[in-house]
């Protein structure tokens, strides 16, 4: 990092290791590192210093990295009001159930409850909002004609059992009115204010930069490109705290609309300009007190670069310092965040330079906006909003309370969610429900009139391809899928009623491999090492088989008898019987793991390393690879694992582990020892374990666990000897879903939760919602590439179930009823749903500079024994290794990258490390090549 004399960057390793601590350590990669910035004035005088998050991208002269490598789908709006603003969306206007109470800690609570059709699709469920001092949780939860809900079950999904007085029926419709308050309290204002600061080049202090009475040529295209200029006299659209009567605050401004978002710039030269006053208080008291502001500076990189501590406000958290190139014409972007906020996206490409002006444009506007949202989380903002929402929820409580006693109706606080009411009160019920839906009506009208409304529904970009949108694979398909894996381009399916079958698509038809007698339960195709691991039948007699690919591909090839259960004996791992699980490990080097538990008891198996002169003789003489591989140990738990996951250590000498989840816990084991260490607690009543993910960052390993509607982060140290070193809760997070996963895919910079009816959405990295697709009747199939999944909504929607909901095509409506949806009936005897498979292509998400998952520090330590060599492919089967080749030139561009975004002094750390590091690396591969 350069060291300028007037300005002094200092660059702590401690700021590094915050930041990961407070957000995981996939940050430092993708979103740059905390450092302490210092400035000097004209004068020579040291200004106010500050922790900032400095996002540059790539910082590195000599990469060979152009402009427009990023992806246009990288841009996201985070938490996006539609997905977000739940009671607007769904409840108000609408006949929804409130209810009161407080809990175990004698705090107050307010629940609401609707039970709607999601987005028009058809798919009804119940949603449901707890509000609480510290936020809101919203949870769905799916709707049964058969099984009615009560409250206690919702509250206990929520992890509420019990209470110090139990919630009563609120049915005053003004509770409407309260409840619209608390979520623009708890969301933020639906429209935004930015400052734009205008700097020419050598000025480093606020009262310069705040004086320049008008800006350059290349600024006012800049402002052209922000926004339309507007004239504030008379002014009726959002006008961001500016004056509209009396030109007080200058006579135009800046606006635009961005995805529904009304947005005011507080441009200083054109906000009032005095002469006398040489700090510009005017100009000041509205940048000043903008959360994020622009700085739009005049010169080249070798010019002194702006500062956050140049600035003297306590209010502005965000900094987006902007260059123009006139040479090239493109702009230059550097974003600067106060350590506190949390990370928020999208990325900045590398280098951060944008050639395409609407490209940029768009870019620049997401980043501010998430960037807004997410100071609002910092400490400051967090427990202002904590104490008014307390307020206002305390408040709720004692006023209406009183009420509850009077009203008989309100004895139903734990009855059904859409109670019944008695015939003699049936007229005063639905009497009192036109009301309630009257006054919801009118406040809905009253906020999209007054431009309050999430009216992000009218422009969200309809043309535009999102990364998760899903092509169809099979149309139809006549069989209950077990489970799956792809191979090559076709996906092996496992069945209970047709056996095994090989797909590609429309284009043939399926291919039986193994028939009915073959159940299979769980499978992984492993191309590079030619394996297909299976577990097969239940209960006593289940069992691991192991299969090469080449032998099932010359079986398809020559057309010869579908194999059946009678004829994989001797594929059988002899002492895996009774098997109800297993697991491999997801970044396999020179050695492929696999733990099969059995009961309480995990089998640990390694695959040998045969010698390369007779590795060809195996591979054409021996049809099963059982004799491949070797039993190391058998470790015994307190109980039968639920969720297992293998974790690879940094050196995978001793030091590998394997994460099991059982009862209400995830433990952390030993694979040389045995010895298990309590990783995670679940404190709640019933536990749903989903699954445990391994992810890796500069050589450490984390773990995602997913349980209930939880994803939590932690982080993972190698062991120390014979006990791993588990970090402090300092480096955890946690985020939660809105409807509990049955399956869970990290493909980075994404997290993909499967329900029963939608996909949700999220990123990795801070746990923001960014979409959440409709699919009735959803069931993940294979993920370990692409991302294979089953639906019953037909062909026709496929391509529209990642789109925009037909519900934001046009501006919200006023409801016409208060009756019920009415939903699809079950179906009748004899009937079948007709099943649709629909694949998501990984390389959409992933992009080309991330790989998914990240992968362990074994793989580049150790020399990958080749595969056997295999039979040209069928043409049945597209046998691509796309996604290998992929991941290696991933695991270049990520190194580089993080050495980029870590400073110029990691760098040197690392690069010398790397060369102390070196001539281990040749003896290991010389070791491996003697072998």
């Amino acid at each position: 990092i350069r060291t300028a004399c007037l300005t002094v960057l200092l660059c702590s390793s401690s700021a590094s290791e915050d930041l990961g601590c407070r957000r995981g350590d996939f940050s430092r990669k993708h979103y740059g590192s905390v450092e302490l910035l210092i400035s000097s004035d004209a004068d020579g005088a040291i200004q106010r210093a500050g922790r900032f998050r400095v996002e540059n991208g790539s910082s590195d002269e000599t990469t060979d990295y152009t402009p427009g490598t990023w992806r246009r789908t990288d841009v996201h709006l985070e938490n996006p009001e539609y997905h977000t603003r739940w009671f607007f969306k769904y409840f108000l206007g609408k006949v929804h159930q409130n209810y009161v109470g407080t809990d175990a800690e004698k705090n107050p609570f307010y629940l609401s409850v609707v039970l709607s059709d999601q987005n028009n699709q058809r798919v009804p469920q119940y949603r449901a909002i707890l509000w609480r001092k510290t936020g809101t949780l919203k949870i769905s939860l799916p709707y049964s004609p058969t099984k009615t809900l009560s409250v206690k079950s919702i509250l206990s999904a929520m992890n509420m059992d019990r209470f110090e007085r139990g919630p009563r029926e609120i049915l005053n419709p003004e509770i409407q009115k309260v409840s619209t308050v608390m979520e623009q309290q708890l969301i933020g204002s639906v429209n935004f204010k930015f400052g734009v600061l205008y700097a020419k080049d050598g000025q480093l202090t606020d009262d310069e930069m705040f004086s320049n009475e008008s800006g350059s040529e290349s600024f006012d295209k800049f402002l052209n490109l922000l926004g339309d200029t507007i004239t504030l006299q008379g002014w009726a659209g959002y006008r961001g705290g500016l004056d509209t009567k009396n030109d007080t605050t200058g006579m135009k401004s800046i606006y635009t609309v961005y995805q529904g978002h009304e947005l005011m710039f507080h441009v200083s030269t054109m906000l009032p300009y005095s002469k006398e006053n040489k700090q510009q208080v005017e100009r000041k008291r509205h940048i000043g007190n903008d959360i994020v502001t622009i700085v739009f500076q005049e010169g080249d990189d070798a010019s002194p670069s702006f500062k956050p501590s140049m600035i003297r406000s306590h209010f502005t958290h965000i900094f987006a310092l902007v260059r123009y190139n006139s040479q090239n014409d493109s702009y230059r972007l550097k974003i600067f965040s106060e350590e506190s906020v949390p990370l928020f996206g999208p990325p900045l490409p590398s280098p951060p330079v944008f050639t395409d002006h609407q490209e940029f444009r768009d870019f620049l506007l997401v980043k501010l906006i998430n960037g807004e949202k997410a100071t609002l989380e910092t400490p400051t903002f967090a427990q202002k909003r904590q104490r008014t929402l307390d307020m206002l929820i305390r408040s709720l409580y004692q006023d209406l309370m009183p009420d509850l006693h009077k009203n008989m109706l309100n004895r139903r606080s734990f009855s059904d969610v859409l109670p019944e009411s008695p015939k003699s009160a049936r007229k005063k019920e639905e009497a009192r429900q036109a009301e309630f839906v009257r006054i919801g009506q009118a406040l809905k009208l009253k906020t999209i009139v007054r431009g309050d409304a999430p009216t992000s529904l009218v422009t969200t970009g309809l043309c535009r391809k999102e990364p998760w949108e899903s092509q169809s694979f099979c149309s139809t398909f006549p069989y209950e899928m077990v489970c799956a894996d792809s191979w090559g381009q076709s996906l092996l399916v496992a069945t209970d009623t047709a056996g095994v079958m090989l797909l590609d698509g429309e284009t043939l038809p399926p291919v039986q491999v193994f028939d009915k007698t073959m159940m299979v339960k769980q499978m992984h195709v492993l191309e590079p090492q030619d394996l297909l691991i299976t577990r097969a039948d239940k209960g006593k007699d289940a069992r691991l088989y192991v299969f090469r690919l080449s032998a099932l591909r010359r079986g398809l090839e020559e057309r010869q008898l579908v194999r059946n259960k009678c004829d994989s004996r001797e594929n059988k791992l002899e002492k895996t019987k009774g098997c109800h699980l297993y697991s491999i490990n997801t970044h396999h080097g020179s050695e492929l793991r696999i733990v099969a538990a059995i009961r309480n008891k995990l089998l640990l198996i390694t695959r040998k390393q045969p010698r390369l002169e007779g590795f060809s003789a195996i591979a054409a003489g021996a049809e099963s690879p059982v004799e491949e591989f070797q039993y190391i140990r058998e470790i015994c738990l307190c109980d039968p694992p639920v969720v297992m996951a293998l974790v690879d250590g940094p050196t995978g000498e001793n030091d590998n582990m394997i994460c099991v989840a059982y009862k209400h816990q995830f433990d952390l084991i030993n694979e040389s020892t045995g010895d298990a260490y309590r990783l995670h607690h679940v404190d709640a009543n019933r536990v749903n374990f989903v699954a445990a993910i391994d992810v890796y960052e500069d050589g450490e390993a984390g773990l995602l666990l997913c349980y209930n509607y939880i994803c939590y982060y932690k982080k993972v140290c190698p062991f120390n000897g014979s006990t791993p070193m588990i970090q402090s809760n300092t480096s955890d997070f946690h985020f939660s879903w809105n409807q509990m996963p049955k399956a869970i895919v990290c493909a980075f910079p994404y997290i993909l939760a499967f329900t029963t009816d939608s996909i949700e959405i999220r990123l990795v990295v801070n746990g923001n919602l960014v979409y959440t697709a409709v699919v009735p009747e959803l069931q993940l199939t294979a993920s370990r590439s692409d991302i294979y999944f089953v639906s019953s909504a037909p062909v026709s929607s496929a391509s529209n179930c990642s789109s925009r909901d037909t519900s934001s095509h046009s501006s919200p409506q006023t409801p016409t009823g208060y009756e019920m949806p009415v939903f699809p009936s079950p179906l009748g005897d004899g009937e079948s749903a007709c099943k649709h498979i629909f694949k998501i292509p990984l390389s959409n998400l992933v992009g080309r500079s991330i790989e998914r998952p990240l992968k362990s520090p074994l793989v580049n330590k150790v020399l990958t024994t080749p595969a056997p060599v295999m039979v040209s492919p069928a043409p049945l089967i597209s046998a691509t290794h796309s996604l290998s080749l992929s991941r290696m030139e991933i695991k270049e561009i990520a190194s580089r990258t993080r050495k980029e975004l870590l400073g110029k002094r990691t760098t040197r750390k690392m690069s010398k490390k790397n060369t102390e590091e070196e001539p281990k690396a040749r003896a290991l591969t010389s070791t491996n090549s003697d072998r």
